[in-house]
């Protein structure tokens, strides 16, 4: 039974990659929300991702030194003005159920371990995308206006992204930040060589940032910036 459930999640999953890819694609050329980008070269020194806890899915984490390729930290940053929450009561929304804020046809996310509730340190979440990699994580930090999320075996990338929220002026600023490397060469060809999974990716979270703001009530001031430093392979280590 279990082996046919997983099947038949396998098989829902590839009948979404062409229906989702399109929809994403559509979106992405029609949309009208400003994109502010910004690349510049990064260090070990300052780019490195926050250390993991020990005891949560060690045997099973894909670590940084287990990706191939360089590390990118990105982080897409948005103000939203006129919300009805607070930080707090935004970021509450989101860990109360992610897909409340996931654009569904890139990325739904689907908790495979954990207890219902509120997303806790520990629960495990694969993200299920439109394409030939699904998303293992393990959640590994969580406060009141914040979660971070570490990869698992089997994800696309290799490292971690925290998602949070904090006051700025009168608005409420939200943020996602990735540290990461391609999980493995295919990956990373589609990455950084083809660019098909950066855009993806990029679509993926910037659409994550307007669906906080609609959450939120509010609306999105100076549009969505994404900042992404790069630091080469010899300086991390790895494939």
């Amino acid at each position: 039974m279990g082996t046919e459930t997983s099947l038949g999640r396998r098989a829902g999953t590839v009948a979404r990659w062409p229906v989702g890819m399109g929809l994403a694609f559509w979106r992405y050329l029609w949309r009208t929300m400003p994109l502010y980008r910004s690349d510049e070269d990064g260090s070990l020194g300052r780019d490195l991702p926050p250390p993991l806890p020990g005891g949560l899915a060690d045997g099973r984490l894909q670590r940084l030194e287990d990706g191939s390729g360089p590390l990118f930290r990105r982080c897409y940053r948005v103000r939203i003005e006129g919300s009805r929450l607070g930080p707090d009561e935004l970021m509450a929304e989101v860990l109360r159920e992610p897909n409340r804020a996931a654009p569904i046809e890139v990325a739904v996310f689907r908790k495979t371990r954990g207890a219902e509730g509120p997303l806790r340190v520990g629960d495990e979440f694969v993200v299920r995308m439109p394409g030939p990699w699904d998303g293992p994580v393990v959640v590994v930090d969580r406060t009141p206006v914040s979660f971070r999320f570490a990869t698992l075996q089997g994800h696309l990338e290799a490292g971690q992204i925290e998602f949070r929220t904090a006051p700025e002026g009168d608005g409420v600023r939200f943020e996602i930040e990735s540290w990461a490397r391609s999980g493995d060469r295919l990956a990373g060809l589609l990455y950084d060589r083809v660019k098909l999974a950066k855009e993806m990716q990029l679509h993926m979270w910037t659409h994550f940032c307007e669906r906080a703001a609609k959450l939120s009530g509010g609306r999105i001031r100076g549009g969505i910036h994404i900042d992404t430093r790069r630091v080469e392979l010899e300086a991390v280590g790895g494939r």
